[in-house]
């Protein structure tokens, strides 16, 4: 299993409508898919890529290797350096 927490239907419970999506990506930089053809949901960019929901999912998996919010990763960057 993929470590993208919505990479299923089952995970979720709830179907994901077929159809083109793109990536999109907070101040946090954590990654979501979105419909293309919908407005970016207040808080959120595009990042640059869009395709069927199974290739926007790939290409988080590849891009998305850090988890952790922006925010813990620089507070635990700062602690190091203390």
């Amino acid at each position: 299993m993929s470590g993208n927490p919505w990479r299923g239907e089952r995970e979720i419970g709830v179907p994901m409508p077929s159809g083109d999506y793109k990536v999109v990506i907070n101040h946090e930089e954590q990654y979501s898919i979105w419909a293309l053809d919908r407005p970016t949901p207040a808080g959120w960019r595009d990042e640059g890529f869009s395709g069927d929901r199974n290739s926007c999912l790939a290409h988080i998996d590849t891009v998305w290797t850090d988890m952790r919010p922006r925010s813990l990763r620089e507070a635990m960057q700062e602690s190091e350096r203390a």
